[in-house]
């Protein structure tokens, strides 16, 4: 299949008509049209598609109808479908009233052409763009950013099944590339024991037997990659997916030695807690034979196989007299405040910590030209490396609680904590309330970072009278960061007493809302597709989605919903009472 652009068609005046018949005050497919015109052109598309061949369904089409389709959680068997007999979705493609649409199997290959071009973020970027153009997004301002766990397209397996499953994976594939050499290494046992999904099996109740039936598992996965790998198999069977799976899960969960009398055996990996050798860490340990991008993670007391997406969304404050520089700017200044919008969406493997994500957050959303200015972030996210970070790489201001000071007094609000010290970098000393100097200035390394441990001597600690107030040792020890870390830290935390910065960061909570929209609207909560590519689009898609039906909402001037409340939560009874 090959692209051909070619300009996005106009509404055929038999399609506008029944459209505007049937819809007088316009729909979300509508508007859209009606207001953005063409979103998608076809040349962005080139990466994805050929020079050759039969030309194919306009891309700029088929994304606007996967975006659609995300705006009200349809298969793709209902959007194709809805091609066919919506008359507003003809309306905001430009198709003819008796235009007969597409199979739903397009929609599926055209998300595989994004994946594999390098466009998973396409949709939003081209949105964000043409929003950028009109006023309706800009660089500076303020954002908000927000995670929230997607459970994967998997079923959630423990190691006995996980095992057992990728073993019969492998078979099933190799069952159906090459049914005449499998038949030649395996005997008909392995169809009794393999021909039914782990789903299907009654595993045994006995912790013995249920190890015991890990380590047959084991032993018939060594002889198939043995058997795989052997000089007289087709090459390109390794080359499998299902055999690379069984491969790497074998690695993580298993291993062969060798006993004093020289016999082979097949042992199953234990944790370090339970005396074994270590399994991999939770960030390379795979969890399905399926999707071997999805890993398991805890958050608190939840835990969850998949993923995790974070999502940023402008949230300026109103503007009292905005000053359109534009005529589209005039234009959107005469509806009113502004729309909060999603300008940057990241999904990553659920074993990511949210700090580890922040510097791709920020990447992201320059690459757009949207950065804010003040990044609004709850405490997952904030170091004291990622504030001085922001600020230099992005001129971005994190507003955001910091971890407090731990020490004793800190946490007894009472005595000398960290914050009652001063500290000189340029001649290396720190004094302390009572203005004595430190003795010793230590750079060392702790936890994989560099720091600084500045300690008192104990002639000068043991007969102060304020020592109870200090320490209950013989001598103040006290672990600072560096100058700029330990400067931005301890601004921060005076910082976030105030009751200024307590009135900035409670905007931060509506980003709480879009994750609810997201989820519950567009189905983000579980992941529609396998693998953290398409997973990505999947979810750039839903932010576009999301975007959409917010602009809807400008544009027709429907206030935003308020928080339901059922009647009997609303009762009033202070007037009752009086």
């Amino acid at each position: 299949m090959s692209l051909h652009p070619r300009p996005w068609p106009e509404v055929p005046p038999l399609t506008a008509q029944v459209a505007r018949a049937a819809f007088r005050k316009g729909n979300l497919a509508m508007h859209i049209r009606d207001e953005l015109a063409a979103v998608y052109e076809d040349e962005r598309f080139t990466a994805a598609f050929g020079v050759r061949g039969r030309p194919g369904i306009s891309p700029g089409q088929l994304m606007m109808v996967t975006v659609l389709q995300f705006s009200e959680n349809l298969t793709d068997r209902q959007a194709a479908d809805a091609v066919r007999d919506r008359v507003s979705w003809k309306y905001a493609l430009g198709l003819e009233l008796d235009d007969a649409g597409f199979d739903a199997s397009v929609l599926s290959e055209f998300r595989t052409r994004l994946v594999e071009g390098d466009l998973s973020t396409l949709a939003l970027d081209a949105l964000l763009a043409r929003l950028a153009a009109r006023g309706l997004v800009k660089a500076g301002g303020r954002a908000r950013t927000d995670s929230t766990h997607v459970l994967g397209a998997i079923r959630h397996l423990c190691r006995l099944e996980l095992a057992g499953e990728t073993l019969r994976a492998a078979l099933e594939a190799l069952a159906s590339a090459a049914p005449d050499w499998l038949t030649g290494v395996i005997d008909p046992s392995w169809q009794l024991r393999y021909g039914a999904r782990i789903d299907n099996w009654h595993l045994p109740e006995s912790e013995t037997r249920r190890t015991a039936l890990m380590l047959d598992h084991g032993r018939d996965g060594y002889h198939l990659l043995e058997q795989v790998a052997a000089p007289t198999a087709p090459p390109w069977l390794r080359e499998l997916p299902a055999v690379d799976a069984l491969r790497r899960v074998w690695c993580q969960q298993f291993y062969r030695t060798t006993t004093s009398r020289g016999a082979e055996v097949v042992r199953r990996r234990e944790s370090e807690s339970e005396g074994g050798d270590g399994l991999p860490p939770g960030r390379d340990r795979l969890i399905s034979p399926y999707d071997l991008d999805a890993r398991h993670s805890i958050k608190r007391d939840h835990g969850w196989d998949g993923y995790k997406v974070h999502v940023s969304e402008t949230c300026n404050p109103p503007d009292p007299a905005p000053t359109p520089t534009t005529p589209q700017a005039a234009d959107s200044a005469g509806r009113g405040d502004l729309p909060n919008l999603i300008t940057g969406v990241l999904t990553t493997a659920a074993t990511t910590s949210d700090a580890a994500a922040l510097e791709e957050i920020h990447t992201g959303l320059a690459r757009n030209r949207l950065l804010p200015a003040e990044h609004l972030l709850d405490s997952g996210y904030p170091s004291a490396e990622q504030i001085v970070r922001s600020a230099r790489t992005h001129g971005v201001t994190l507003v955001t609680p910091v971890l407090l000071d731990q020490s004793a007094q800190a946490r007894a609000a009472q005595g000398y904590d960290k914050a009652s010290f001063s500290f000189d970098f340029d001649q290396q000393h720190g004094t302390c309330p009572q203005g004595v100097a430190s003795t010793s200035w230590t750079p060392c390394r702790q936890r994989d970072t560099d720091a600084i441990v500045v300690t008192w001597a104990k002639a000068d600690c043991g007969p102060c009278p304020k020592r109870e107030l200090c320490t209950k040792g013989t001598r103040r020890q006290i672990t600072i960061r560096d100058r700029d870390l330990h400067e931005a830290l301890a601004a921060a935390r005076a910082e976030q007493t105030t009751d200024e910065w307590k009135r900035r960061y409670a905007a931060r909570a509506g980003i709480e809302g879009t994750m609810r929209q997201a989820t519950h609207v567009t189905g983000t909560r579980t992941a529609r597709y396998v693998g953290l590519p398409k997973t990505t689009l999947e979810h750039n898609i839903a932010a576009t989605a999301i975007n959409m039906i917010r602009l809807d909402a400008y544009w027709t001037g429907q206030p935003l919903d308020r928080t339901r409340a059922t009647h009997l939560a609303r009762l009033d009874f202070t007037q009752a009472a009086a």
